[in-house]
């Protein structure tokens, strides 16, 4: 049977070597989430692109001034 001071220096090294993995997942994890927020914002940068996007679609098939249908003034098909 080991002594009580060998039982606690062992204790002791257990202790420091788990303290250094949860410093280094922790650290993982930080990394990890600064990620996902990054990831987060150009997923809700790209939902607004596409919202416009739409808004501007169905402007164009309601036939609104500007649109591709209609042709500008300075526009001549005989010289294409």
């Amino acid at each position: 049977m080991e002594n009580h001071e060998e039982r606690l220096i062992r204790l002791e090294e257990l202790t420091f070597f788990q303290e250094e993995r949860l410093e280094a997942l922790n650290a993982a994890l930080t990394a990890q989430q600064r990620q996902l927020d990054a990831v987060e914002q150009q997923l809700a940068e790209a939902v607004d692109m596409l919202r416009a996007l739409r808004g501007q679609m169905e402007l164009l098939k309601a036939g609104a001034p500007g649109s591709v249908e209609e042709l500008p003034p300075h526009y001549m098909p005989e010289r294409y």
